[in-house]
């Protein structure tokens, strides 16, 4: 058994050197919520000593509240948008020598594109133009997921160490009770379900079957690096592998 581990990096937490030593996909900021073209040329270098999956992190243009806030785009804005980010940061990566391997969206541009199909398709539609060969992460058995196999891209299903799922398989919204897991033996517990038993328990005490491909470890938390160290060792110890989606 084996599971890709990815955080978001280059939002100004700090730890990013450190988290890439653990990880083994990175997602990083592309200056419109966080990060700017130091930051990105930084992170890429550091991705590539660890040997860890590069992925762009583009986001609604929402500096301000850190690409939270929600948003209504034509499709060919959020296109051209997309293109824009990810270019940039590619073209870093190439400068540096490295390949880039993924695309995930970030904050309310993903929580969206979970419930809103149009939202979904722009996405896709851009990291198809962009390059088809490029990974897109998405919630695990959403419409994103169903998007990029629309898109004929390569759909990567990911789950969440810290955060509550609702019934339906989303993502409790930050707004309401349940939204995030601040006890670290619960996201613990909950990322072994997801992992190793393929289901996770919701607010409502129903279990939720998921696929989960790679999980998310937020890097901008207090306690990130020390939370990713844990999950790294306890995922030795269960004898599951840690690795970049191929």
């Amino acid at each position: 058994m084996q599971i890709d581990l990815n955080a978001d990096l280059g939002e100004g937490a700090g730890s990013d050197e450190a988290l890439l030593g653990l990880v083994s996909s990175a997602n990083i900021a592309c200056g419109w919520h966080a990060g700017d073209a130091k930051t990105m040329r930084q992170c890429v270098r550091w991705a590539i000593e660890h040997g860890v999956a590069i992925g762009a992190h583009p986001s609604f243009p929402d500096r301000e509240n850190f690409g939270r806030s929600t948003m209504h785009l034509p499709p060919d804005e959020i296109v051209a948008n997309v293109l824009y980010q990810v270019g940039a940061l590619a073209a870093i990566v190439k400068a540096e020598g490295g390949k880039l391997s993924h695309v995930k969206a970030h904050g309310q541009l993903y929580n969206q594109a979970v419930k809103e199909p149009e939202l979904a398709d722009a996405l896709c539609e851009a990291v198809r133009r962009f390059d088809p060969s490029l990974k897109f992460f998405g919630l695990a058995g959403s419409g994103m997921i169903d998007a990029a196999r629309r898109a004929g891209l390569t759909p990567v299903e990911e789950v969440f160490a810290d955060r509550g799922y609702m019934p339906d398989g989303s993502l409790v919204p930050r707004s309401q009770p349940g939204a995030l897991i601040e006890d670290e033996e619960q996201s613990l517990a909950q990322t072994l379900s997801l992992v190793r038993d393929r289901k996770v328990t919701a607010i409502d005490g129903s279990t939720v079957p998921v696929n989960a491909q790679t999980v998310c470890l937020h890097g901008d938390g207090a306690h990130a690096l020390e939370f990713a160290r844990r999950i790294r060792d306890r995922l030795q110890l269960e004898g599951i592998a840690v690795r970049a989606v191929a």
